[in-house]
């Protein structure tokens, strides 16, 4: 009798795996055709010296040297990391204080303060995009309207046209479109905290910092895991603003990775050569990836 229940259930778990399997068959058609199979052909074309019109040429490491001599693509790897080194930290710390005070409202205020702080992201690029170039123009943008109104600046700043504040002001527009998926993020989790442990620590003397930082802080850890990577992927492949605001320049002082990529890959037609700078960016991402990962469980 053991032996027929065991093998009817090894024939039901059977079942199921390959329904399981079936239903995943779209999904997994999808994901090898148009994710694993493109991932594999960069690896490979970045070994060539690959263009339009003619035989690819196999030139092994040429690509991947030529890059480390490059020195645009030095200065966008500069960018990049600027962007990054201020973008992540801003961010995360930004989205925890804000979504602790919106979630202390409660109800029907929380709600909406949520869907304010989201709206950037749910809003398309190109929008977002022209509104910040409104308010940046150097004739007539709110920048210097309310610069010049407060005496802060003598005359207009072609704030995207020149190289001392053109990458600081994408920062601050990514900045601002980075903030709402995090703070919604924040605002789930710290309603997941186990609010007995905070009430029991009130009880006991707690003030808001320490009920902060040893209650909730170790219930949200996870969430914070998920925001720095996601936050330190989207700020790696920062392109729509440079392509709509500046093009990478002035004097290339604007110039990000995926910026430079796309100008060598689909400009000047060097898909080898950009496909060499795609591999090194995926290996930065997934390096500082996994030192978060370690960092976020060393405890």
């Amino acid at each position: 009798m053991a032996k027929e229940n065991n093998k009817m259930s090894r024939a039901l778990a059977k079942r199921e795996t390959m329904a399981g399997y079936a239903f995943m068959l779209p999904s997994l058609v999808f994901f090898l055709g148009f994710v694993i199979y493109p991932m594999v052909q960069c690896v490979i074309t970045s070994f060539f010296d690959s263009t339009m019109n003619r035989e690819d040429i196999f030139i092994g490491f040429q690509n991947y040297v030529d890059l480390f001599h490059d020195t645009v693509f030095l200065g966008a790897l500069r960018n990049t990391f600027i962007i990054v080194v201020v973008s992540v930290p801003v961010v995360c710390v930004f989205s925890l204080w804000v979504s602790s005070v919106i979630y202390d409202l409660k109800g029907i205020w929380c709600s909406i303060y949520r869907i304010i702080f989201y709206l950037p992201v749910v809003t398309g690029s190109v929008a977002v995009t022209v509104v910040w170039k409104w308010m940046f123009n150097n004739y007539y943008g709110i920048f210097n309207y309310v610069g010049k109104s407060l005496g802060l600046i003598q005359k207009n700043i072609n704030w995207l046209g020149d190289e001392k504040y053109a990458l600081g002001c994408i920062i601050l527009i990514l900045l601002t479109t980075s903030v709402g998926q995090p703070i919604v993020l924040y605002v789930a989790a710290l309603n997941n905290v186990d609010q007995s442990l905070v009430e029991a620590a009130q009880v006991d003397g707690a003030t808001r910092f320490q009920c902060f930082w040893r209650i909730k802080w170790p219930q949200i850890k996870p969430t914070t895991l998920y925001i720095l990577v996601i936050t330190t992927i989207n700020s790696f492949q920062c392109f729509a603003l440079i392509q709509l605001l500046t093009s990478g320049g002035p004097n290339h002082s604007t110039d990000t990775i995926m910026y430079y990529i796309y100008y060598n890959a689909f400009k000047l037609y060097k898909y080898g050569y950009g496909n060499a700078m795609g591999v090194i960016l995926a290996v930065i991402i997934a390096i500082l990836s996994g030192i978060q990962f370690k960092a976020a469980h060393s405890d």
